[in-house]
């Protein structure tokens, strides 16, 4: 038994111990009805007339006001009711269920409650607590229950047992609040304004802050599912956004990849306390933070290899070697599982008329070992328009970028740069110049040596190898990635964690802003309508982008005086000249309007090329080899479940005949109180 277990065992045992001796009560009988909400409160005795008293419950006692009255609002009739009852006993271990999330928040609502404030004049009366508190304690913290399974407690009800402003109400957290705000205004300001816990973080507790920051900024962030892991964990993603949930016309959108392999743990880190970040300096007014959540679509997904982390993890940082949980549950690299369009591309770019930008999946792909993480990633970048992207990784410091596959079979270390050689230069540029230290000729490498390179390398001329995900994100789609090697230490110590974020800050707010460079614009019909599909070229660069469902597009290019065409099946081409000067703020407008032609024979080549192939660019999963991970769609939220417990039989939280309760049930029924089924979620 490790330590984690045996103080989580003796915590159990603890409470056990003192519940037996505090919740002794007998039951007090219930009227019909009664025992499905949990409130057993009548009995022999006759109601007393209610008057005010001192407050006398252990766990209620550091609430703002003194005297309380009974009955309570929940009907109770005395202090002795309250104590044996389950709502109490439920805000007396809260702080344990929710592993110390928010405390004393939960507490506190639910004491304003149990011990309402008494109210004197003109006559003994209680008064509720505002609804607008209880909401806000709602909407922070109904992830945290529904992390344990646990539906959110009858007696919290906002619309029932709490009263509005106009109403005359009582805000039990005022006092809390009045010393948070204490709190900050004595930090310096050389101390940061957003607090971040720099530790690592568990599966379960990744979960948890990335719904608690989606929770505190929910008018600017969210959270959602893109799939799920071997295991089943669940591939959690958070975003940031003026309007979360949906894509606006030319805002572009960016994504940032951590822990692609699951022993690479300092990204999966980063990326957790840059959600954290972003949320809290935009509530705090930063303005830097304000205009590029305002202006940007930003997703993050901090763990793509969950399962692979927690072999990591269960290692340790002391004792964790070079590739222990680097891959998934299936043992499979997930940087090596992406379809190898690179290789298709070298076989196919001198035949006329091929195009180097969105080449389909082929077939064959299928019918290997695709991870689910893998499909979930491809489909992911599929359904929304990222314009670029970076992959956390770690082993090295040095930033990456396609391609990654040698343009020659036998050379493992040859240059292979794509179109846009210049623009992915200017990406890696970014971030390694942001870098404390990732462009300093003076830093020590890892066993390689990228001084002259300035801290960034075309990934063949470092090593090869096929089906890397920054190739695919490149020839499959829009998103130009690059790959950030974070430094030489995998799983660096925890006191390592706050000098990598502050080495890392700037070079990550950086990159997030560098994607508003280039153009942008809409490519619209003779009747106003945008054009989905149609195709962006620049002279010079054989890759075009091609526009998203309302026709508006965004194309990352450097200075310089460049010819750009739109063209789409059934219109005619429009070309128009540019320039982009050295230092641009934002991206430069550039809109096209197609005029309706008739289609054009194309020539015998062209259908001899595609009659040689039943690759398409939609056709996805032909076979529906993952048809289990298809059912709902990204951006549609799926919890997280951690795995059952051995012996548990039904699904958690169920409460029907035959089914297993979930683990808390017990802290409860060996108090001997009413069974709290009203706690059960899907009672």
């Amino acid at each position: 038994m490790d330590t984690m277990e045996y103080k989580t065992h003796l915590t159990v045992f603890t409470l056990f111990c003192v519940l037996s001796i505090c919740w002794c009560a007998p039951q007090r009988f219930c009227q019909p009805g009664e025992d499905s909400s949990g409130r057993c409160n009548n009995g022999p005795d006759e109601e007393k007339p209610a008057v005010c008293s001192e407050i006398n419950l252990g766990y209620c006692n550091d609430l703002d006001y003194s005297r309380t009255i009974f009955p309570n609002i929940l009907g109770q009739q005395s202090r002795h009711e309250v104590e044996s009852g389950a709502e109490y006993l439920l805000l007396s271990v809260i702080h344990g269920l929710l592993n110390g999330e928010c405390s004393p928040d939960i507490r506190l609502l639910g004491c304003s409650v149990l011990a309402p404030r008494c109210q004197d004049l003109p006559s003994p009366a209680p008064v509720k607590s505002c609804r607008s508190a209880c909401e806000a304690v709602k909407k922070g913290c109904g992830h945290a229950f529904e992390g344990i399974d646990m539906a959110w407690p009858y007696f919290l009800d906002c619309d029932r047992f709490f009263a509005g402003e106009q109403e005359g109400c009582h805000d039990p957290l005022a006092p809390l609040r009045a010393r948070h705000e204490v709190a900050f205004s004595n930090l310096s300001p050389d101390e940061p304004s957003t607090i971040i816990q720099f530790t690592y973080h568990s599966n379960a507790q990744m979960y948890s802050v990335l719904k608690r920051t989606a929770a505190k900024c929910s008018h600017i962030s969210r959270t959602y599912s893109i799939g799920r892991s071997t295991e089943g964990k669940d591939l959690l993603a958070i975003e940031f956004t003026d309007n979360p949930g949906g894509h606006e016309l030319l805002e572009p959108e960016i994504k940032l990849v951590g822990n692609m392999h699951g022993n690479e743990v300092l990204g999966r880190q980063l990326l957790l306390y840059l959600a954290q970040y972003l949320c809290s300096e935009y509530l705090l007014g930063n303005q830097r933070i304000q205009t590029l959540v305002n202006t940007t679509r930003i997703h993050i997904l901090a763990s793509m290899n969950p399962d692979g982390y927690e072999l990591a993890a269960a290692e340790g940082h002391e004792f964790n070697g070079w590739t222990v949980g680097r891959t998934n549950a299936q043992n499979l690299d997930l940087n090596r599982n992406f379809p190898d369009l690179t290789s298709i591309l070298y076989r196919n770019r001198r035949m006329k008329r091929f195009r180097t930008d969105h080449i389909p999946i082929p077939d064959s792909y299928w019918f290997g070992k695709v991870a689910s993480e893998t499909y979930a990633v491809m489909k992911w970048i599929r359904s929304v328009p990222f314009v670029q992207s970076a992959s956390l990784h770690g082993g090295e410091l040095v930033i990456s970028y396609p391609f990654d596959f040698s343009r020659h079979l036998h050379e493992e270390r040859m240059f292979s740069p794509t179109p846009d050689e210049q623009a992915f230069k200017q990406l890696a540029r970014t971030y390694a110049d942001s870098h404390a230290s990732m462009a300093d000729n003076n830093t020590e490498r890892c066993g390689a040596s990228f001084i002259r390179s300035g801290g960034i390398i075309n990934g063949a001329l470092w090593y090869s190898f096929p089906g890397g995900m920054s190739d695919f994100n490149y020839l499959h789609t829009n998103c130009l990635e690059i790959t950030v090697e974070l430094g030489c230490d995998k799983f660096p110590s925890e006191e390592e964690l706050y000098p990598e974020w502050l080495r890392n800050k700037e070079a990550l707010l950086s990159f997030m802003e560098s994607v508003h460079r280039g153009i942008k614009g809409v490519v619209k019909d003779e009747e106003g309508y945008g054009i989905k599909g149609a195709s962006i070229s620049v002279r010079g660069i054989r890759k075009d982008v091609t526009t998203a469902e309302e026709g508006d597009y965004w194309r990352l290019m450097n200075s310089g005086t460049h010819i750009i065409t739109a063209s789409a099946k059934g219109y005619s081409r429009v070309s128009k000249r540019i320039y982009l000067p050295a230092h641009m703020e934002k991206a430069g407008r550039v809109n096209f309007v197609l005029k309706k032609v008739p289609v054009q024979p194309v020539g015998p080549d062209y259908h001899m090329f595609l009659s040689s192939s039943l690759d398409t660019y939609d056709r996805f999963d032909p076979y529906n080899h993952f048809q289990s991970y298809s059912r709902s769609e990204p951006g549609e939220p799926r919890e997280p479940r951690e795995p059952r417990e051995p012996g548990m039989g039904g699904e958690p939280g169920m409460g029907g005949e035959g089914q297993e309760k979930p683990w808390w049930w017990n802290y409860f029924t060996q108090a001997g109180v009413s069974a709290p089924t009203w706690l059960l979620r899907n009672f």
